[in-house]
């Protein structure tokens, strides 16, 4: 490959993600992924002597790294809900967010969600940011059906408050056996540890 390709190529590859950022709804991902692109296309057009645009875009990594140290100054309130499974908000949110829950939890009955006797709902500035569904299998364990964060929140701040404060409701242990679409790296982030049961989570270790 020669260095004129090379060049080109790593600057559509800049120019990508910047593009690809902008789809994103979590806006910590989104200021990443635009500082990241932004960063190659500052040095692809530095290469090629463009410096308004080099200009360009190293003012826009500075914005957003700017905006990333807010969003880590900025103190969230959360609060953690217990609430019925069939009614209200948590069957607003069910149907709200059915086809984004599903690509993640295919084997996840909605619609018998009332037979579920653990459902909260974990708010964020008084906004859903997050819900919990699950079936108490014996005092203290929940067998969990679905665990989803909505897209503006799946940053870990929602799993990390939800699994702390679940104990404050006597349930010490989580186990989730069903299949899921890409949730097994985040259950190990969150502590769960895989066994013949499924992912198990001891929350009061």
């Amino acid at each position: 490959m020669n260095v004129k390709l090379f060049i080109e190529l790593f600057g559509y590859f800049g120019s990508m993600l910047v593009v690809v950022s902008m789809l994103m709804t979590s806006v910590k991902k989104l200021r990443i992924v635009n500082t990241t692109g932004s960063v190659i296309f500052m040095i692809y057009a530095l290469i090629i002597r463009s410096y308004p645009t080099a200009l360009m875009n190293f003012c826009l990594v500075m914005i957003n790294i700017w905006q990333l140290i807010q969003l880590g100054k900025k103190e969230r309130h959360f609060q953690l809900i217990k609430v019925s499974a069939g009614e209200g908000m948590m069957k607003y949110l069910l149907e709200h967010y059915r086809e984004d829950i599903l690509k993640y939890f295919p084997d996840a009955a909605i619609e018998v969600s009332d037979d579920c006797d653990q459902a909260y709902i974990v708010t964020c500035d008084t906004i859903p940011a997050g819900i919990l569904l699950g079936n108490e299998t014996e005092k203290g364990t929940v067998r969990i059906i679905i665990d989803y964060a909505t897209p503006a929140y799946r940053d870990a701040s929602v799993g990390k408050f939800l699994y702390k404060h679940l104990t404050e409701y006597d349930i010490d242990r989580l186990v989730f056996s069903s299949k899921s679409q890409g949730h097994e790296e985040y259950m190990k982030e969150m502590g769960f540890v895989q066994s013949d049961a499924g992912y198990v989570n001891e929350l009061r270790d």
